[in-house]
């Protein structure tokens, strides 16, 4: 099975605290995987080290086998990431936005896979929409499209359905599971939500004080730590 993400070792210091303290994580094509733990756990680090936002003090991040500290627009190149409070440009129509990532990303004609992020996601009907009409939900649901565009191999989502209504949240599910099921995309997710994770993930690493403390099913991790209400 292709490895898509492959982290060892990952160390990240603030003011002599640890936030990070030597974290693994290995994701392959398809699998779908949650980062769960407590506030200042390091899940945010975590992600932002992966993403190549911020760089380790030690360790390496491999994305398809290409090292983020070697060439790290490459590996860029092969990851999408969306959160619920990203904004979108107000000024411009949803599919103007989508238009304008997908040639930022250097696709020669967005449009249908713009088409295919819309249907997918059931947001059809908000293409000529402008940004400060959508609902944080529609947002949420737009922002994982234009993740999508350039069909990433792995796929980061920082709490996609924290605060949304139960019906556009299940629907960024169903739309995350297809993904992932037909297009072999790897997900990496963020959540507090137990009863979220037990719902779209398939593995969970539970880090505390900035180390991976479990890993294993949604159902095993929720029992060892009782939080499976």
């Amino acid at each position: 099975m292709e490895t898509v993400l492959e982290a060892r070792g990952l160390v990240k210091a603030y003011k002599r605290v640890r936030a990070v303290d030597g974290v693994d994580v290995t994701v392959h094509a398809g699998e779908r995987v949650a980062l769960l733990g407590p506030n200042g756990a390091g899940k945010t680090t975590t992600l932002l080290m992966i993403l190549g936002a911020i760089e380790p003090d030690a360790g390496e991040v491999e994305v398809c086998g290409v090292s983020q500290r070697r060439s790290r627009s490459a590996a860029a190149e092969r990851i999408g990431f969306a959160a619920g409070y990203l904004p979108l440009a107000g000024e411009m129509r949803v599919r103007e936005y989508l238009t304008m990532f997908g040639r930022i990303y250097g696709i020669p004609d967005p449009q249908p896979a713009i088409d295919a992020g819309l249907a997918r996601f059931r947001i059809e009907h908000l293409a000529d929409a402008m940004g400060p009409q959508l609902s944080s939900g529609q947002r949420t649901l737009v922002g994982i499209v234009r993740a999508c565009l350039h069909r990433p191999r792995l796929l980061v989502l920082d709490e996609p359905t924290a605060s949304l209504d139960p019906d556009v949240a299940a629907r960024v599910r169903e739309g995350i599971l297809d993904l992932c099921a037909s297009e072999g995309t790897a997900l990496l997710v963020t959540s507090h939500d137990m009863r979220e994770v037990e719902l779209l993930s398939e593995r969970v690493l539970f880090l505390s004080q900035g180390r991976v403390v479990a890993d294993g099913p949604p159902a095993a991790i929720a029992a060892q730590f009782e939080r499976a209400d």
